[in-house]
Protein backbone atom coordinates (compact mmCIF):
# COMPACT_ATOMS: atom_id res chain seq x y z
CA UNK A 1 0.00 0.00 0.00
CA UNK A 2 1.50 3.47 -1.18
CA UNK A 3 1.90 6.22 1.66
CA UNK A 4 -1.66 8.88 0.98
CA UNK A 5 -2.54 11.57 3.31
CA UNK A 6 -5.46 10.61 5.86
CA UNK A 7 -8.54 12.55 6.48
CA UNK A 8 -11.29 12.96 9.01
CA UNK A 9 -13.33 16.13 8.82
CA UNK A 10 -16.79 16.44 11.06
CA UNK A 11 -18.75 17.83 8.49
CA UNK A 12 -20.34 16.52 4.93
CA UNK A 13 -19.57 20.36 3.80
CA UNK A 14 -15.55 19.64 4.39
CA UNK A 15 -15.37 15.92 3.18
CA UNK A 16 -17.35 17.69 0.03
CA UNK A 17 -14.47 19.97 -0.34
CA UNK A 18 -11.82 17.11 0.38
CA UNK A 19 -13.00 14.70 -1.76
CA UNK A 20 -13.13 17.21 -4.90
CA UNK A 21 -9.60 17.06 -5.42
CA UNK A 22 -8.13 14.80 -7.90
CA UNK A 23 -6.71 11.19 -6.69
CA UNK A 24 -8.55 11.44 -3.53
CA UNK A 25 -11.12 8.44 -2.33
CA UNK A 26 -13.58 8.15 0.37
CA UNK A 27 -13.58 5.57 3.08
CA UNK A 28 -17.25 4.17 4.62
CA UNK A 29 -16.58 0.84 5.84
CA UNK A 30 -13.14 0.32 4.06
CA UNK A 31 -13.79 -3.40 2.99
CA UNK A 32 -13.73 -2.40 -0.56
CA UNK A 33 -10.73 0.41 -0.72
CA UNK A 34 -8.58 -1.05 1.68
CA UNK A 35 -8.37 -4.40 -0.16
CA UNK A 36 -7.64 -2.38 -3.44
CA UNK A 37 -5.62 -0.26 -2.12
CA UNK A 38 -3.62 -3.81 -0.72
CA UNK A 39 -3.34 -4.66 -4.24
CA UNK A 40 -2.47 -1.40 -5.92
CA UNK A 41 -5.47 -1.77 -8.34
CA UNK A 42 -6.52 1.68 -6.25
CA UNK A 43 -3.20 4.26 -5.20
CA UNK A 44 -5.27 7.19 -3.94
CA UNK A 45 -3.44 10.80 -3.23
CA UNK A 46 -5.90 10.99 0.03
CA UNK A 47 -8.62 9.21 1.59
CA UNK A 48 -11.50 11.10 3.16
CA UNK A 49 -13.15 9.02 5.89
CA UNK A 50 -16.62 9.87 6.68
CA UNK A 51 -17.23 7.77 10.35
CA UNK A 52 -17.11 11.24 12.38
CA UNK A 53 -19.54 12.57 10.45
CA UNK A 54 -23.17 12.77 12.43
CA UNK A 55 -26.06 12.04 11.29
CA UNK A 56 -25.22 9.61 8.16
CA UNK A 57 -26.07 5.97 9.80
CA UNK A 58 -29.76 4.47 11.07
CA UNK A 59 -33.03 3.20 10.08
CA UNK A 60 -36.03 5.05 10.58
CA UNK A 61 -39.09 4.24 10.02
CA UNK A 62 -42.24 6.86 9.05
CA UNK A 63 -45.95 6.49 9.73
CA UNK A 64 -46.93 5.53 6.29
CA UNK A 65 -43.94 2.74 6.53
CA UNK A 66 -41.28 4.64 3.96
CA UNK A 67 -38.40 3.84 5.32
CA UNK A 68 -35.20 6.17 5.54
CA UNK A 69 -31.57 4.00 5.76
CA UNK A 70 -28.54 6.66 6.71
CA UNK A 71 -25.31 5.61 4.17
CA UNK A 72 -23.02 5.15 6.87
CA UNK A 73 -25.50 2.11 8.40
CA UNK A 74 -23.52 -1.07 8.19
CA UNK A 75 -25.08 -3.95 6.25
CA UNK A 76 -25.59 -6.13 9.02
CA UNK A 77 -28.26 -3.94 10.34
CA UNK A 78 -30.15 -3.76 7.20
CA UNK A 79 -30.03 -7.32 7.48
CA UNK A 80 -31.48 -7.60 10.57
CA UNK A 81 -33.68 -4.72 10.83
CA UNK A 82 -37.35 -5.71 11.92
CA UNK A 83 -38.71 -2.63 9.26
CA UNK A 84 -36.74 -3.81 6.36
CA UNK A 85 -37.11 -7.57 7.34
CA UNK A 86 -41.16 -6.73 6.96
CA UNK A 87 -41.75 -4.39 4.32
CA UNK A 88 -38.38 -4.51 2.26
CA UNK A 89 -37.63 -8.44 2.48
CA UNK A 90 -35.73 -8.52 -0.76
CA UNK A 91 -33.79 -6.02 0.51
CA UNK A 92 -32.78 -7.68 3.72
CA UNK A 93 -32.19 -11.07 1.67
CA UNK A 94 -29.44 -9.17 -0.52
CA UNK A 95 -27.78 -7.63 2.61
CA UNK A 96 -27.74 -10.97 4.12
CA UNK A 97 -25.60 -12.49 1.13
CA UNK A 98 -22.51 -9.71 1.62
CA UNK A 99 -19.40 -11.71 2.99
CA UNK A 100 -19.29 -12.95 5.90
CA UNK A 101 -21.26 -11.26 9.61
CA UNK A 102 -17.86 -9.39 9.95
CA UNK A 103 -17.58 -8.03 7.14
CA UNK A 104 -21.33 -6.81 6.78
CA UNK A 105 -20.37 -5.45 10.61
CA UNK A 106 -18.13 -3.40 8.84
CA UNK A 107 -19.46 -2.42 5.09
CA UNK A 108 -22.10 0.26 4.69
CA UNK A 109 -24.97 0.11 2.57
CA UNK A 110 -23.71 3.78 0.56
CA UNK A 111 -20.57 2.41 -0.16
CA UNK A 112 -21.82 -0.77 -1.37
CA UNK A 113 -23.82 1.63 -4.01
CA UNK A 114 -21.44 3.86 -4.12
CA UNK A 115 -18.63 1.28 -5.58
CA UNK A 116 -21.22 0.67 -8.36
CA UNK A 117 -20.62 -3.15 -9.07
CA UNK A 118 -23.10 -4.61 -11.39
CA UNK A 119 -23.33 -7.33 -8.95
CA UNK A 120 -23.48 -5.67 -5.73
CA UNK A 121 -26.12 -7.77 -3.02
CA UNK A 122 -28.09 -4.73 -2.07
CA UNK A 123 -28.72 -2.86 -5.37
CA UNK A 124 -31.72 -5.66 -6.43
CA UNK A 125 -33.25 -5.22 -3.46
CA UNK A 126 -33.29 -1.51 -3.67
CA UNK A 127 -34.31 -1.18 -7.17
CA UNK A 128 -37.86 -2.86 -6.57
CA UNK A 129 -38.13 -0.91 -3.47
CA UNK A 130 -37.82 2.20 -5.51
CA UNK A 131 -35.55 3.66 -3.35
CA UNK A 132 -34.39 7.40 -3.99
CA UNK A 133 -31.07 8.35 -3.51
CA UNK A 134 -29.76 11.94 -1.57
CA UNK A 135 -26.55 13.08 -2.58
CA UNK A 136 -24.87 15.99 -1.36
CA UNK A 137 -21.84 18.28 -2.94
CA UNK A 138 -21.06 21.61 -3.37
CA UNK A 139 -23.71 22.56 -4.90
CA UNK A 140 -26.94 21.56 -2.37
CA UNK A 141 -28.36 18.51 -2.17
CA UNK A 142 -29.93 16.47 -4.76
CA UNK A 143 -32.49 13.06 -5.29
CA UNK A 144 -31.77 10.50 -7.90
CA UNK A 145 -34.13 7.26 -8.73
CA UNK A 146 -31.67 4.60 -7.77
CA UNK A 147 -31.97 3.43 -11.24
CA UNK A 148 -30.70 6.22 -12.80
CA UNK A 149 -27.82 6.22 -10.34
CA UNK A 150 -25.26 4.16 -12.58
CA UNK A 151 -23.65 4.57 -15.49
CA UNK A 152 -21.44 1.99 -16.16
CA UNK A 153 -19.04 -0.45 -14.04
CA UNK A 154 -17.59 1.35 -11.33
CA UNK A 155 -18.95 4.39 -12.06
CA UNK A 156 -22.63 6.78 -11.75
CA UNK A 157 -23.67 10.06 -12.47
CA UNK A 158 -21.84 11.43 -8.55
CA UNK A 159 -20.16 14.23 -9.47
CA UNK A 160 -16.96 15.51 -8.13
CA UNK A 161 -17.13 16.33 -4.55
CA UNK A 162 -20.68 14.32 -4.29
CA UNK A 163 -21.51 11.91 -1.77
CA UNK A 164 -24.34 9.61 -0.77
CA UNK A 165 -25.77 10.76 2.42
CA UNK A 166 -28.76 7.99 2.91
CA UNK A 167 -31.67 6.01 0.77
CA UNK A 168 -35.51 6.54 1.02
CA UNK A 169 -37.94 3.44 0.43
CA UNK A 170 -40.96 4.41 -0.83
CA UNK A 171 -44.46 2.43 0.93
CA UNK A 172 -43.21 -1.20 0.72
CA UNK A 173 -45.17 -4.00 -1.95
CA UNK A 174 -47.25 -6.55 -0.48
CA UNK A 175 -44.29 -9.18 -0.98
CA UNK A 176 -40.33 -9.06 -2.33
CA UNK A 177 -37.66 -11.84 -2.38
CA UNK A 178 -33.78 -12.05 -3.70
CA UNK A 179 -31.98 -14.37 -5.12
CA UNK A 180 -28.16 -14.98 -5.91
CA UNK A 181 -27.13 -17.59 -8.08
CA UNK A 182 -23.46 -18.67 -7.17
CA UNK A 183 -21.14 -21.39 -6.60
CA UNK A 184 -20.30 -21.02 -2.73
CA UNK A 185 -22.93 -21.21 -0.02
CA UNK A 186 -21.38 -18.16 1.34
CA UNK A 187 -18.72 -15.14 0.64
CA UNK A 188 -19.35 -15.47 -3.17
CA UNK A 189 -19.84 -12.99 -6.09
CA UNK A 190 -23.15 -12.89 -7.76
CA UNK A 191 -23.16 -14.54 -10.79
CA UNK A 192 -26.83 -12.98 -10.91
CA UNK A 193 -28.86 -11.50 -8.59
CA UNK A 194 -32.57 -11.04 -8.96
CA UNK A 195 -35.36 -9.65 -6.98
CA UNK A 196 -39.19 -9.03 -7.57
CA UNK A 197 -41.89 -6.96 -5.65
CA UNK A 198 -45.40 -7.51 -5.59
CA UNK A 199 -48.54 -5.71 -4.91
CA UNK A 200 -52.09 -7.48 -4.60
CA UNK A 201 -55.49 -6.30 -4.68
CA UNK A 202 -57.79 -9.12 -4.59
CA UNK A 203 -55.47 -11.19 -6.30
CA UNK A 204 -54.85 -8.89 -8.84
CA UNK A 205 -51.42 -7.58 -9.31
CA UNK A 206 -51.19 -3.70 -8.84
CA UNK A 207 -47.80 -3.07 -9.07
CA UNK A 208 -44.38 -5.14 -9.87
CA UNK A 209 -40.91 -4.85 -9.81
CA UNK A 210 -38.11 -6.47 -10.74
CA UNK A 211 -34.37 -5.79 -9.86
CA UNK A 212 -31.80 -7.63 -11.97
CA UNK A 213 -27.46 -7.19 -11.02
CA UNK A 214 -24.43 -8.61 -12.79
CA UNK A 215 -26.35 -9.35 -15.88
CA UNK A 216 -25.70 -6.03 -17.55
CA UNK A 217 -23.49 -3.02 -17.72
CA UNK A 218 -24.86 -1.70 -14.60
CA UNK A 219 -27.85 -2.59 -12.23
CA UNK A 220 -31.25 -2.57 -14.17
CA UNK A 221 -34.63 -3.13 -14.11
CA UNK A 222 -37.03 -5.43 -16.45
CA UNK A 223 -39.71 -3.10 -17.08
CA UNK A 224 -41.17 -5.04 -19.89
CA UNK A 225 -41.62 -7.98 -17.58
CA UNK A 226 -43.12 -6.23 -15.27
CA UNK A 227 -45.38 -4.44 -17.31
CA UNK A 228 -47.01 -7.57 -18.51
CA UNK A 229 -47.40 -8.52 -14.74
CA UNK A 230 -49.70 -5.18 -14.55
CA UNK A 231 -53.82 -5.64 -13.68
CA UNK A 232 -53.68 -9.16 -13.76
CA UNK A 233 -53.65 -11.94 -11.61
CA UNK A 234 -51.06 -14.98 -11.56
CA UNK A 235 -50.93 -17.76 -13.69
CA UNK A 236 -47.99 -19.90 -14.29
CA UNK A 237 -48.13 -19.25 -18.09
CA UNK A 238 -47.83 -15.02 -16.94
CA UNK A 239 -44.65 -15.49 -14.42
CA UNK A 240 -43.05 -17.69 -17.95
CA UNK A 241 -43.75 -14.89 -19.74
CA UNK A 242 -42.60 -12.18 -17.35
CA UNK A 243 -39.32 -14.45 -17.48
CA UNK A 244 -38.03 -14.74 -21.00
CA UNK A 245 -39.01 -11.15 -20.83
CA UNK A 246 -36.91 -10.53 -18.16
CA UNK A 247 -34.04 -12.39 -19.55
CA UNK A 248 -34.22 -10.49 -23.59
CA UNK A 249 -33.69 -7.20 -21.18
CA UNK A 250 -30.22 -8.53 -19.97
CA UNK A 251 -27.06 -8.08 -22.06
CA UNK A 252 -24.86 -10.36 -20.25
CA UNK A 253 -20.91 -11.16 -20.69
CA UNK A 254 -18.95 -14.31 -20.17
CA UNK A 255 -16.55 -14.65 -17.48
CA UNK A 256 -14.40 -17.43 -15.25
CA UNK A 257 -17.23 -17.57 -13.44
CA UNK A 258 -20.30 -17.77 -15.94
CA UNK A 259 -21.03 -17.75 -19.45
CA UNK A 260 -23.50 -15.17 -21.14
CA UNK A 261 -25.61 -18.27 -21.78
CA UNK A 262 -26.07 -19.39 -18.88
CA UNK A 263 -26.55 -15.90 -17.38
CA UNK A 264 -29.30 -15.19 -19.49
CA UNK A 265 -30.64 -18.50 -18.93
CA UNK A 266 -30.90 -18.38 -15.27
CA UNK A 267 -32.19 -14.85 -14.85
CA UNK A 268 -35.46 -16.40 -16.89
CA UNK A 269 -35.54 -19.14 -14.32
CA UNK A 270 -34.70 -16.87 -11.13
CA UNK A 271 -37.54 -14.26 -11.91
CA UNK A 272 -39.86 -16.26 -12.05
CA UNK A 273 -39.05 -17.80 -8.65
CA UNK A 274 -38.68 -14.52 -7.11
CA UNK A 275 -41.72 -13.85 -8.69
CA UNK A 276 -43.58 -16.91 -7.57
CA UNK A 277 -42.21 -16.43 -4.00
CA UNK A 278 -42.95 -12.41 -3.61
CA UNK A 279 -46.65 -13.82 -4.06
CA UNK A 280 -46.74 -16.01 -1.81
CA UNK A 281 -45.27 -13.07 0.71
CA UNK A 282 -48.03 -10.97 -0.40
CA UNK A 283 -50.76 -13.51 -0.09
CA UNK A 284 -49.54 -14.04 3.52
Amino acid sequence: MKNFEFYEPTTLAEASQLFAQEHTQLLAGGTDIVIEMKAYTESPQSVVSLQKIPGLSGITCDADNSITIGAMTNVREVELSQHIQEHHTALAEGASEIGSVQIRNLATVGGNIAHASPAADTVAGLLVADAQVQIVGSDGERSVPINELFTGPGQTVLKPGEIITQFTLPSPASGSHYIKHKIREVMDLAFIGVASSINLEDDTITDAKIGLAAVAPTPIRATEAEELLKGKSITPELIGQAGEAAAAATSPISDLRCSAEHRKEMVDVLTQRTLQYALERARS
